[in-house]
């Protein structure tokens, strides 16, 4: 089983999911041509989101390390990215059974009317997995795996209940779509708890900027394919010793300018094959499922945040916070990681944030600078962990370079419900597990009395 998932998983999101959609399009209703056409179509987007977001990892790669070299920027901890964490998820039993697990849970949460969320982000589960590889590697133990890995699915699809109709409000297109995705849910409490601070700060409130806003009052200068224009020529730029060097490489800063704005064009044209394609697949599937389980009325289904990463504020936004966040991680006391490989999951922070904020531009750079901030401790926390779980998963490809003490990746370790369920199963046990439970079921009977207050 664990081979087999392996396997896969290993084909990548742009092969395994069109299979899935194609085959669970036909097992719903939709007739093969059409339910092809839509698994291809999200393979498609897959494609299309991977090759974009390498040409920017690969692009401001270089500009990003001749900075590090520049000013001295060496940290301990390595920056593996998402893929290394991928695949330790399906190393062990965790990662083989996480799918069905996962998908009980899932269908006991229906029946008990403590979700409204069918989760069939199939290929994002491997967070859930990973969260049990970390916990199985610590304590030898598939049952506190489980555990962690279930409590973390539960807090997952209640934070997607929670927030899918301002989600659904916000987003255009996106009825009856919600995020159990449990790297964009732990920035959810931020979001919350640092936009109600703002909103009691005098004059910050009434810098209320959209994307749209900043277009209309700047112009050109507010566009996003603009500013990733400047912020990819002031990179390329800084990694020049001296005004001599900056004119010698002006070929070469123009380059990276004129590729950023073009990540930040071409991302949201991309979105819109994950829209075409999975749009059929959620009206049926909320179709299906309604017909034949009485009382399950107004689902939403789970699906990738990849649908909205592409919207003009999360696009400045996160262009904006890459170089900000790239020097803090120096000077923070206590950091001893610095995020490379993971900058191009920078747009997955912002997903669910958007919709509390409203899309304004200055509260969702403060409310991400300060997750952001937060993440690195995080991963700084959990790398000695992540490392642990690096060597004994014995992944091919996947190590921690010479040099560097350990190895972790932004996209998980710095998320907020993964740190406080590694923490509360592993160091504080049985207490802590318990905690976790307690918020989990909390969580449940809260969504129940909403679910119920809604008929």
């Amino acid at each position: 089983m664990k081979e087999a998932f392996a396997y896969i998983i290993g084909l990548g999101a742009a092969v395994m999911m069109p299979v899935i959609f194609t085959v669970l399009g036909v097992l719903i209703g939709i007739k093969p041509a059409k339910a092809l056409k839509s698994g291809l179509l999200v393979g498609v987007g897959f494609v299309g989101l991977g090759v974009v977001t390498a040409l920017l990892t690969t692009s401001l790669g270089p500009a990003l390390k001749g900075m590090t070299d520049l000013y001295h920027l060496n940290l301990p901890f390595f920056d593996l990215g998402w893929p290394a964490a991928a695949a330790v998820a399906y190393s062990c039993a965790v990662g083989a059974f996480i799918i069905p697990v996962c998908l009980g849970v899932n269908v006991v949460m229906l029946l008990t009317k403590t979700t409204r969320t069918v989760n069939i982000d199939l290929w994002n589960y491997w967070h859930f997995a990973f969260l049990g590889a970390m916990v199985f590697f610590a304590t030898g133990s598939l049952g506190w795996a489980f555990y962690a890995a279930i409590v973390l699915y539960v807090i997952t699809l209640c934070m997607a209940d929670f927030t899918a109709k301002g989600f659904q409000a916000y987003y255009k297109d996106m009825d009856g779509i919600s995020i159990p995705q449990p790297f964009c849910q732990s920035f959810t409490p931020f979001a919350v708890a640092i936009g109600w601070l703002l909103d009691r700060i005098p004059g910050f409130s009434k810098l209320d900027i959209d994307a749209e806003g900043m277009k209309r009052k700047f112009g050109l200068l507010g566009e996003p394919l603009f500013l990733g224009l400047v912020i990819g020529c002031a990179i390329g730029a800084l990694r020049c010793d001296s005004m001599k060097g900056v004119v010698d490489s002006i070929p070469q800063i123009l380059k990276l300018g004129v590729t950023v704005g073009a990540v930040m064009e071409l991302i949201p044209r991309i979105t819109g094959l994950f829209i075409e394609g999975l749009k059929p697949i959620c009206e049926q599937t909320r179709s299906f499922v309604e017909k034949r389980f009485s009382g399950l009325k107004g689902l939403s289904i789970g699906m990738s945040p990849a649908l909205v990463i592409g919207h003009p504020t999360t696009l400045v936004v996160s262009i904006l916070l890459i170089p900000v966040i790239l020097f803090l991680s120096v000077f923070l006391p206590g950091n001893k990681f610095l995020p490379l490989a993971s900058l191009a999951g920078m747009f997955y922070l912002f997903p669910c944030v958007l919709p509390i904020t409203k899309g304004n531009v200055p509260k969702t750079f403060v409310i991400g600078l300060v997750a952001l901030v937060a993440g690195l401790f995080f991963v700084t926390n959990l790398t000695p962990a992540f490392t642990k779980a690096i060597a004994a998963a014995n992944c091919d490809g996947i190590a921690v370079p010479e040099g560097f003490e350990g190895g972790a990746a932004l996209d998980f370790a710095s998320a907020l419900w993964c740190w406080s369920i590694y923490h509360l199963t592993v160091t504080l046990k049985w207490i802590g597990a318990a905690l976790a439970g307690l918020l989990a079921l909390g969580m449940c009977a809260v969504n129940w009395l909403r679910i119920r207050g809604a008929k």
